[in-house]
């Protein structure tokens, strides 16, 4: 059985550095680990390739041939790797047995929320081929300072949620850069764990311009709280700490954790239903170490030169 991470988000937040960092944790943790660039529009990888998208199609040569743009292109590269689907497949047999995947894929959000083609992709990597997937959805940590970035966040979130139909983690990456932006309205639990949002669209009121929209910031607030699915956990790449905390998380939600067990059921619910950290650990500590206090650890550069 062959388990995975999907690893999407908007441009620049971080998935390429992510997929570079997690590598290099699994191997340090004893998994053999593939990357997969399914991302034709990047031809600037820092960790070693197992199957390059590029070896396909490339977004340069689409938008050459077809006069297309960015966008128009990479929808065109997605739905030309669709239908070239057994070319992945085969490319991917040699890791089945004994690798762990992760697979990169690219930041333009339309193609999660609106577009088909790269749920059909994954849809048949879980259905016909039995893989394990997981999403690890980035979304950048600074958006938290602006109560309305903030809030196109949750929709995004949300909606590439109910899009995607997977297992799903979203996570505020570059928590270690939070701290440049400014100050946050409330504490980090309240960006983290989606508490009530009426306290967001009160700090939205204050701004002229978002005060014209009272109506609408509350209605779609009101949408987030009634999915009553969104939540996130942090992200500092270069902390190990941290990058274990994820990959605990991403193991519990695509069923890694329970690939090893061999036993009764009692077994099975224990491990399902325990907790991974507590509250403190989880957010307020977080928040001590990377918002109220100095952000320098020992383990600062833990990756190399590699920046989150």
């Amino acid at each position: 059985m062959v388990f995975g991470q999907v690893v999407i988000g908007p441009p620049g937040s971080g998935k390429t550095t992510y997929c570079n960092g997690m590598s290099e944790f699994l191997q340090l943790i004893g998994r053999k680990v593939a990357v997969v660039n399914l991302d034709p529009a990047n031809d600037r990888l820092p960790y070693k390739c197992a199957v390059n998208i590029e070896d396909l199609i490339k977004l340069e040569d689409v938008m050459n041939e077809h006069e297309l743009g960015p966008n128009g292109g990479l929808v065109f590269c997605m739905d030309y790797i669709e239908k070239n689907v057994d070319w992945l497949k085969s490319k991917l047999e040699p890791y089945e047995k004994d690798h762990y995947i992760l697979f990169d894929f690219p930041g333009q959000v339309e193609l999660f929320t609106l577009h088909s083609n790269a749920k059909n992709i994954i849809l048949e990597m879980t259905t016909k081929w039995d893989y394990r997937l997981a999403a690890v959805h980035l979304v950048d940590a600074h958006l938290c300072c602006d109560p309305g970035k903030y809030l196109s966040a949750l929709l995004l979130s949300l909606s590439t949620m109910l899009h995607l139909e997977l297992p799903h983690i979203n996570v505020l990456s570059k928590i270690d850069c939070l701290k440049r932006y400014g100050k946050l309205a409330f504490n980090l639990d309240f960006y983290t764990d989606v508490q009530d949002l009426t306290y967001l669209q009160f700090d939205l009121n204050k701004d002229p311009f978002s005060s014209k929209y009272r109506k609408l910031t509350k209605d779609l607030c009101e949408l987030v709280e009634d999915f009553a699915l969104v939540s996130f956990t942090t992200l500092n790449i270069e902390d190990k700490e941290s990058v274990a905390n994820i990959v605990k998380l991403v193991d519990k939600c695509n069923g890694y954790v329970f690939s090893s067990i061999e036993g009764e059921i009692n077994e099975f619910m224990q491990l399902a239903a325990r907790d991974l950290d507590w509250d403190y650990y989880r957010t307020a500590a977080i928040q001590e170490k990377y918002i109220d206090g100095d952000s320098d650890d020992e383990d600062a550069g833990y990756f190399g030169s590699y920046k989150a």
